[in-house]
């Protein structure tokens, strides 16, 4: 299973989902959202993120 991630622009979250997923919500190459995850994304773009989601677990 890929992990899932949730891309910011600004406060607002634009897409959820697996990065082929996100770039075809927001209309981008796969390669421009996987360039969020990477610590210079963080340093050159304050405005968009890329946040992975943590995997629940079902504690029952």
């Amino acid at each position: 299973m890929e992990k899932e991630y949730a891309f910011y622009r600004g406060e607002e979250i634009l897409a959820t989902g697996t990065i082929a997923e996100i770039a075809r919500t927001v209309g981008v190459k796969v390669e421009t959202i996987k360039w969020y995850k990477y610590p210079s994304s963080k340093k050159r773009s304050t405005y968009s993120s890329l946040v992975p989601l943590d995997d629940e677990e079902d504690v029952s």
